[in-house]
């Protein structure tokens, strides 16, 4: 997925399951308890099992998260350019 030209979050598939990542430690803490059905490694991978509804909702949060956190980091860089 895509924002502003730049990439805020990819998938992969594996056998058992599929992952979304970058999980940052801002997008952990805004999730709390609504990841807990789910594997998260502590590197940034969040795994989902390929049985079961897609969590269509927490899938867009993410996205979401990564795209306002990846908006932020381009303000802080204009910002940095101009001193």
């Amino acid at each position: 997925l895509r924002s502003g030209g730049r990439v805020v979050v990819y998938c992969a598939a594996f056998t058992a399951h599929y992952s979304v990542y970058p999980a940052t430690r801002e997008v952990i803490e805004s999730l709390g308890d609504g990841l807990a059905p789910y594997e998260y490694n502590g590197k940034g991978t969040i795994r989902f099992p390929l049985t079961g509804k897609v969590p269509t909702a927490l899938l867009t949060r993410i996205a979401r998260l990564r795209a306002a956190e990846e908006a932020a980091r381009g303000v802080r860089r204009l910002a940095a350019k101009k001193r």
